[in-house]
């Protein structure tokens, strides 16, 4: 086990009803006036859910404005917007409720409003910071597990490069999860951010770090487990509280940093993936799940022991104990199958796109731009790997 450290602050507030509480856990952390920021549609306001939360900020004798309007692929466009709309309003604290594209906007208007300079800056790796207005949340989606991690991705519409700025300073102050508030997301949209749940796991799981590594394995193992199930289920049953509840936790659970402690984690298939939905404005985790399978077959020869005890801890798949090849390739079909069984892509046909070779490689590019040459850490990945890996994702 390598040297780590891990922090985790956020104060995570779970159960029915309990986003009435905002408004009080602001106040007593200073906060005075509050944006709410909140996705394009009109769920929240339909639900009641956006009625509910004014209340408990108004309750709490604290100021309000709204801010609608964040995509899939949060755009940089909203978040200037929201940057200014902050500082002439005097807001002090930013409340984001719905995903993790709704949190990752409202972190970059965190990181806008007490810093001096351009957020491209931040995003192209120009500048760092260690300052953010503070953030607490609602999340109502299990996926991306921004609510307590120090991530944040943003699109910039110049190019549709979408990037990334991670800092412990962006975890937010608190998140309040109500499993109840998933219960009418689409079947695409819960299994998209299952399959994201997953891979958050899943990119720590597949390490170069040779030893020492079982007791994060087995905690992995369990998370990934309990999410394979829970997604079955509640994609058939959305209003299953219990497999709501352990999606909606272990999104967090995934990548709040805890699964790579102790490793070197990979995340080739994200930076890939980010290509794929900057380019293409593909759903997350749905893009996660059409690549995945391609990835995997180009690197498993690695070492292919890693992929046969995946396949056989998470998926109970055969295991031949003289063939860790015949066993990981059971385990990556294993996991393709479950895909196919919540609904999710497995190729680039069947996620709809169909990119060009020019399309593939100015994805290519681009990503081995954002990576300083190369990406991945299970298998270094150069251009001519990602190119290989696209093509064969088709």
């Amino acid at each position: 086990m390598i040297n780590f450290e891990f922090y985790n602050p956020t104060k995570v507030i779970f159960g029915r009803g309990r986003e009435m509480e905002a408004g009080k856990e602001i106040k007593a952390l200073g906060g005075h006036k509050v944006l709410v920021h909140f996705g394009a549609g009109n769920h929240l306001q339909k639900s009641g859910i956006l009625d509910r939360i004014h209340q408990g900020l108004t309750d709490a004798g604290l100021e309000y404005i709204d801010l609608k309007g964040v995509v899939p692929n949060p755009r940089l466009k909203l978040v200037k917007e929201g940057i200014r709309l902050c500082k002439e309003e005097g807001v002090d604290f930013l409340l984001p409720v719905g995903g993790g594209s709704v949190i990752d906007s409202a972190k970059g208007i965190g990181y806008g409003l007490v810093n001096d300079f351009e957020l491209e800056e931040l995003l192209l790796g120009k500048t760092a910071t260690d300052k953010i207005a503070p953030v607490g949340c609602i999340p109502t989606i299990a996926a991306a597990g921004s609510e307590t991690s120090n991530s944040m991705v943003i699109t910039i519409e110049d190019g549709m490069l979408k990037r990334s700025y991670n800092h412990d300073c962006a975890r937010p102050k608190f998140a309040i999860m109500n499993p109840e508030l998933t219960y009418t997301l689409p079947a695409y949209q819960t299994a998209s951010g299952a399959a994201d749940i997953m891979m958050h796991s899943m990119e720590r799981y597949f390490t170069p770090s040779a030893t020492d590594t079982d007791l994060i394995d087995r905690m992995a193992e369990g998370l990934l487990v309990a999410v394979r199930e829970a997604a079955l289920t509640a994609v058939k049953e959305p209003d299953n509280y219990e497999a709501r509840a352990t999606l909606m936790w272990a999104g967090s659970l995934s990548h709040n940093g805890l699964t790579g402690t102790g490793r070197v984690s990979d995340f080739a298939s994200h930076k890939m993936e980010h290509e794929l939905g900057g380019m293409f404005d593909v759903a997350h985790g749905a893009g996660l799940c059409a690549i995945w399978g391609s990835w995997a077959r180009y690197v498993c020869s690695t070492n292919p022991e890693r992929f046969a005890q995946f396949g056989v801890r998470v998926f109970h798949v055969e295991q031949r104990f003289c063939d860790a090849e015949y066993t990981a390739q059971k385990g990556i079909e294993a996991w393709e199958n479950w895909c196919r069984r919540i609904g999710m892509p497995v190729s680039l046909h069947e996620l709809g796109v169909m990119p060009s070779d020019a399309q593939i490689e100015e994805m290519a590019d681009k990503c081995v731009a954002a990576g300083g040459g190369q990406i991945g850490f299970f298998k270094t990945l150069h251009k001519e790997d990602i190119v290989k890996i696209f093509e064969m994702a088709k």
